[in-house]
């Protein structure tokens, strides 16, 4: 485990509550692509920055807003590095970010994987069912009752590779896919069968 020295954590504080461009409503820190603010002089720091995927487009207003921070906190010569081994994956999100992006709509992403290694993608079916003994036309009763069995959406636990979508507005796992792209790649747009409003997952990686 890495020590940081004191200025080290505050400076990774300050640079850590920069906003992602694409996704506001996370931090860096929170999205787990921000991984370590190095002090390499009196008045310089290099920054080490992995993109969510290779040729990110939005690293570069990443790189800036983090340099426009620790310029604004009295850092004089500030470095970002974009570093790519060990690749970000959805599982780097922390369970703050999990659970602000539920709070904003968003499905957050389910873990991936426990240990290091290889990811093994699976495709499956776009709609998932709570219950499996729960019928077709039952779903799509616009009056049963949208509480019924469902979680609330906060106290859900982070769900496993193969355990169904969760709607962020009622909890409920009878969701289906819309389209593999909503308003960012890393982004499906699914509805809830339940409550029957729509929302973004925000995929596996």
């Amino acid at each position: 485990m890495v020590t940081l020295t004191p200025l080290e954590a505050e400076l990774l504080a300050v640079a850590g509550a920069v906003p992602d461009p694409e996704l506001p409503v996370l931090t860096l820190r929170e999205l787990g692509v921000l991984r370590a603010v190095h002090v390499r002089d009196t008045d310089a720091v290099e920054v080490e920055l992995t993109p969510t995927y290779t040729g990110c487009p939005a690293v570069e207003a990443m790189s800036m807003d983090i340099e426009r921070a620790l310029h604004e906190h009295g850092v004089r010569e500030v470095t970002v590095r974009t570093v790519l081994s060990p690749a970000w994956s959805t599982d780097d999100i922390s369970a703050e970010g999990r659970r602000k992006l539920r709070e904003f709509g968003i499905a957050p992403p389910r873990t991936t994987r426990s240990a290091p290694g290889p990811v093994t993608v699976t495709l499956g079916p776009t709609h998932t069912l709570h219950n499996q003994n729960h019928s077709h036309s039952h779903s799509h009763n616009h009056n049963h009752d949208h509480n019924h069995n469902h979680s609330e959406p906060d106290d859900l636990p982070t769900e496993g590779p193969d355990d169904p979508i969760r709607c962020p507005h009622c909890g409920s796992a009878d969701t289906e896919l819309l389209s593999r792209f909503s308003s960012t790649a890393c982004k499906a747009l699914r509805r809830c069968l339940a409550c029957r409003e729509p929302f973004d997952h925000f995929k596996e990686l």
